[in-house]
């Protein structure tokens, strides 16, 4: 087993350190904000991700996984040193690493003896190539140091079992001992093992999530277009997505990708190309499509409530940009919200856990609701954000009775169009086929 050290208690760091404790290695977890340190101590996680709290208590209790804001010592005492730290989106569209320049900073003043450190952080192709550097400037007294890229895949929500079975797990090293002792701390899972140069791997993290977004900003693309033409786009989706080479994820069209990777890698990757001089079309298109189809969501409800959404009483059901997870990063519904806010419109909002989140960098401009009822409570229109398990159960009959208006904006289509017409409610999906005729029924 081995001894690491994972600088960065976020999502990705607090993740990664708290599975590699649960395949046995010697695990810290290093932080400079000392606060954030003190809440994994007492056994508390500063977000929600499924299984990851019990993972954590379980952990240090069996004195596998330690946090610290010694950043240097915990260097010094591990042998695999990991660079988890956020990279998010500078002014100017690229990503911002003086987190991690920072800390391989931090690692050269701290280094004591060989060590292989790799990068968890999505960074533009040659980081690894200036945290080498970095750390050689930094160093003290000369030891061999390999630089390895090893991005992560993790899926908020579900983030836990992406690591433990992973699709792949992506090594960019040119030593071979470095690669041997990846491949030795990674054994136990079992999945494909994909060795590249550090260039290389670097690519591919960029590559993967442009990828996933394209998907997402293309079925949007196409659904907007089957809205015109009177064409349901779940039935396209499910058309297209028995082609092997297509596939049915992120198929599912909506009011807009959010989050804390697609947005800024997206952007990133562009930038990358727009400093070489060439024009990456494609990936401008994803982000344009992407911020058009949150205008456009805002335009459709607007029209729905005859025009305009002042004096209206909006019920907003989700604010995280995912189920599972409290992140809202990004979030379609925190930018509709704020859209809502400033035309005039009164918010009602529910989500099952990102509620304080929301409330923190929200504010107090809307109402938040404890429970999932209370939010549709005269309201004028129903705002299906976030695909919730929760809500996709819900009594339309008990919606109708709690609404003062009759619009469900099913903003996720994961409602029944016929259930919800058939309780004398308007349904609007996303690149739904025309709006059924409305039910008699007796409410």
């Amino acid at each position: 087993m081995r001894r690491i050290a994972i600088i960065g208690t976020g999502y990705v760091g607090l993740v990664t350190g708290t599975c590699f404790a649960e395949l046995g290695n010697t695990v810290i977890c290093l932080d400079n904000d000392a606060r954030k340190i003190a809440v994994l101590k007492r056994g508390e996680a500063p977000f929600f991700e499924p299984q990851l709290l019990e993972m954590i208590v379980r952990n240090q209790h069996a004195g596998r996984l330690q946090f610290s804001s010694d950043v240097e010592a915990g260097v010094r005492d591990s042998e695999i040193v990991f660079i988890a730290v956020g990279t998010p989106m500078g002014e100017d569209g690229n990503a911002d690493l003086s987190a991690v320049r920072a800390v391989a900073a931090t690692i050269g003043r701290a280094l004591n003896g060989p060590k292989i450190v790799v990068s968890k952080s999505t960074v533009p192709v040659e980081t690894g190539e200036m945290v080498s550097s970095i750390i050689a400037e930094n160093s003290i007294e000369a030891h061999p140091v390999d630089v390895v890229s090893n991005p992560e895949f993790l899926r908020e929500g579900s983030a836990v079992s992406d690591f433990m079975q992973p699709d792949r797990i992506v090594v960019g090293t040119s030593s071979p001992q470095a690669e041997a002792v990846m491949r030795d701390l990674y054994a136990s899972l079992d999945a494909p093992f994909v060795v590249t140069d550090v260039r290389t791997s670097e690519m591919i993290k960029y590559a993967a999530n442009a990828f996933l977004a394209t998907k997402i900003s293309f079925m949007n693309e196409i659904a907007n277009i089957c809205e015109l033409v009177d064409v349901d786009v779940k039935s396209v989706g499910r058309g297209i997505g028995f082609d092997h080479r297509i596939g049915t994820q992120f198929m599912n069209p909506g009011i807009g990708y959010g989050g804390s990777c697609f947005p800024k890698d997206v952007r990133a990757l562009e930038k990358i190309a727009n400093g070489r001089n060439y024009d990456a079309t494609i990936l401008r298109a994803v982000e344009q499509v992407n911020h058009e189809q949150i205008k456009r969501t805002f335009a459709k409800i607007e029209s729905a409530l005859g025009g305009s959404v002042a004096g209206k009483s909006i019920g907003v059901l989700g604010l995280a940009f995912k189920p599972n997870t409290d992140d809202i990063r990004e979030a379609p519904a925190i930018h509709l919200i704020d859209s809502f806010v400033r035309s005039g419109a009164e918010v009602f909002a529910h989500d099952p856990i990102a509620i304080e989140v929301t409330r923190a960098e929200v504010g107090a401009g809307i109402t938040y609701c404890a429970q999932m009822y209370e939010a549709l409570n005269e309201c004028d229109l129903l705002l299906l954000a976030t695909e919730w398990n929760e809500y996709k159960n819900i009594d339309f009959r008990m919606v109708r009775k709690l609404m003062r208006g009759n619009v469900v904006f099913d903003g996720r289509n994961i409602f029944d169009p016929e259930k919800v017409t058939a309780e004398g409610l308007r349904y609007i999906g996303v690149g739904r086929s025309k709006e059924p005729v409305f039910s008699q029924a007796v409410v």
